[in-house]
């Protein structure tokens, strides 16, 4: 069985469509908060916890998003830019990435980590502070769009939804990947005994076991895989399939604009 990743705040807050909320999330100066605290450890915990997986799961999403040679493409809530490197490796020089997130502190280690990186076309990336349902875009300015492990916790998920929307151009794809709201119960039963046994004692050795434990509530308030298919369709996305990954613990939307 798959191991589970511990990515968990969102970008963007404001008022829910009532169709798809849950119950609230933390205000968007909690999630800042923490996001920004956790920065710098946040890429051995999410090794460490993952053992290693998140990486295969962020290829798998990159690979949905259809990114190719040449183009412009777009990363929500970047974090440490995993997923900005790789997009950065399928556009190549000639194409461009922009990963965007609310934390400064993360954006700041991955811009470090780009300056590190000996790679020349990872120049490509431009890091952009921003919120997730306010995208500072123009209508169909992305190629593909992609999403890892932030639209679980964004307060207003139709809207980020619509705002992924406007800024794809026409036969775009949106890659979004995150934990999976099973409706299976002996999947939701599994990640909730790892996270009470596995995920919070290791936050814990970083001082972070409060934290950590708002994953648990976060995955059963979130919505499950054919609800996120509905919310594509609903905003306007031509086609939306939801795949179940890792072991049925993680989960990765496709919708194609």
């Amino acid at each position: 069985m798959a191991s589970l990743q511990l990515h968990l705040l969102p970008l963007s807050t404001g008022p829910s469509s009532s169709r798809f909320r849950r119950s609230p999330v933390r205000s968007s100066t909690e999630r800042q908060s923490l996001f920004n605290r956790i920065a710098p450890v946040y890429d051995n915990l999410n090794d460490l916890l993952s053992l290693g997986q998140h990486r295969i799961w962020k290829r798998m999403a990159v690979s949905w998003s259809g990114a190719k040679k040449g183009d412009r493409v777009l990363d929500l809530c970047c974090g440490s830019g995993d997923l900005a490197f790789l997009l950065s490796e399928k556009v190549g020089s000639s194409g461009k990435v922009i990963g965007l997130d609310f934390s400064k502190e993360q954006l700041s280690v991955a811009s470090s980590r780009q300056k590190l990186m000996s790679k020349a076309f990872y120049t490509n990336i431009e890091w952009v502070e921003g919120d997730a349902i306010d995208l500072p875009f123009s209508d169909g300015h992305f190629d593909a769009i992609t999403m890892g492990y932030g639209l679980r916790n964004v307060v207003d998920k139709h809207k980020a939804m619509q705002e992924m929307f406007r800024v794809s151009k026409a036969g775009s794809r949106v890659s979004i990947l995150d934990f999976n709201n099973s409706t299976n119960p002996v999947i939701a039963f599994t990640q909730e005994l790892m996270i009470d046994n596995v995920v919070v004692p290791v936050a814990s050795g970083f001082g972070l076991a409060e934290d950590y434990k708002y994953l648990k509530s976060s995955i059963r308030e979130f919505l499950t895989g054919k609800e996120l298919e509905e919310l594509a369709l609903d905003v306007g996305f031509s086609n939306a399939r939801y795949y179940e990954i890792g072991g049925s613990l993680m989960g990765n939307l496709v919708a194609t604009r």
